[in-house]
């Protein structure tokens, strides 16, 4: 073996775990940050130089790319999955909340699902999938007479999205308030029920809403 065979190898070692120190980087600045975050954010979070960054990635969409093709077949296996359930409500609910819960705890996720990132070629094909799933879900509920019938396809992205925002606006308070409002919502969405369901966790008191608010509110 040659001085320059030997030398190479720990070069190449090293370039694999910065590679890999950048993934796990973005994976966890995303997560928490959303697509906004720059390179520049994730090399400082990842411990390594800019230019080390580009060097493995050459924009954000590489970068973004290595990291969400594998996410969204999760995803998609996900939805299968609820809607294949042998309930069309409980299918439609575990669709709905096991959605949400991916985007609240990943916002890059919700973003690709969501934004101009997902029309990139790695990831059209699997969002494609996920309307005409969803579609199934919300016909099957529909026909089994358990879903009011003017719920419409288009009413299940706002849906998320709501959701989403009320997990930001409750996260200090509780990371898991926003399962209260899913479930206020899914009561109004069932045709069949004997009454409402109970409603967990606890709602917010005035103290934890105020500091959700940011300000003091008047008295009740």
């Amino acid at each position: 073996m040659t001085t320059t065979e030997h030398s190479e190898k720990p070069l190449r070692a090293d370039a694999e775990r910065n590679r890999q120190r950048v993934l796990a980087a973005a994976r966890e600045v995303f997560a928490r940050r959303g697509l906004e975050a720059g390179l520049d954010e994730i090399a400082r979070h990842a411990g390594v130089g800019t230019g080390t960054v580009y060097r493995r990635f050459p924009d954000k969409t590489a970068l973004v790319t290595a990291l969400f093709e594998e996410r969204l077949d999760q995803v998609v296996a996900t939805i299968k999955e609820a809607v294949a359930h042998p309930d069309p409500w409980e299918g439609l609910c575990a669709a709905l909340e096991s959605l949400t819960a991916m985007q609240i705890e990943d916002r890059g996720l919700k973003d690709v699902i969501f934004g101009a990132v997902g029309d990139h070629e790695s990831f059209r094909e699997r969002r494609a999938e996920l309307l005409p799933l969803v579609q199934q879900g919300v016909c099957r509920a529909v026909e089994a007479g358990v879903l009011r019938p003017d719920f419409a396809l288009t009413d299940f992205a706002p849906l998320q999205v709501m959701l989403t925002q009320v997990a930001t606006f409750t996260e200090a308070a509780d990371p898991q308030l926003w399962r209260r409002y899913l479930r206020i919502v899914l009561d109004g969405l069932c045709t069949r029920r004997d009454g409402p369901s109970p409603l967990v966790p606890e709602a917010l008191d005035l103290e934890q809403l105020e500091e959700a608010c940011g300000r003091r509110l008047p008295p009740c």
